[in-house]
């Protein structure tokens, strides 16, 4: 499957409320709930424009993976960056109905292209103990494990 990463903005507010919403109980398999107030649309909106001024202000970048018909498919993230030492987090889901299908490796692939050009040098990552399909992406996309917190999250680092 061919994907795109598209920089979160407004213009995707319905489009993202209806992916989160839709995947809503298969991600809390993986990951711990969002707040109830994330599922009101007009919270969602207010939440969504708090992360447009963290992006405006290259606290972090959104983006989101679409697919070859541009539905969006998944989101990967560059959160808590630092930019006097070159430092990352990334943070991705893929929708229920896409995974198994190399996305998750595509657009994280593709992430850490984009944060070369910015200049980024080291990102992290951590997922919880139980969740192995992402523990599996990270790992073909050359993420070590770095720690691992008693019997909740594994956290990766990888040098670019």
């Amino acid at each position: 499957m061919k994907i795109n990463l598209s920089l979160l903005s407004m213009a995707d507010a319905k489009a993202l409320f209806e992916f989160e919403t839709e995947n809503k109980e298969f991600f809390e398999e993986f990951v711990p709930p969002r707040p109830d107030s994330y599922f009101i649309y007009a919270k969602f909106i207010h939440i969504l424009e708090m992360l447009l001024e963290e992006q405006k202000d290259k606290k972090s970048l959104f983006f989101l993976i679409k697919g070859e018909n541009g539905g969006i498919i998944g989101r990967i993230n560059l959160i808590d960056i630092d930019w006097p030492t070159k430092t990352a987090e990334v943070g991705y889901r893929v929708g229920k109905n896409h995974i198994g299908k190399g996305s998750a490796v595509q657009a994280l692939e593709m992430l850490k292209s984009e944060a070369i050009l910015l200049g980024i040098e080291r990102i992290n990552a951590k997922t919880t103990v139980d969740n192995i399909p992402s523990q599996k992406v990270l790992e073909r996309c050359s993420f070590q494990k770095d720690t691992v917190e008693m019997d909740e999250f594994i956290h990766y680092t990888v040098a670019l």
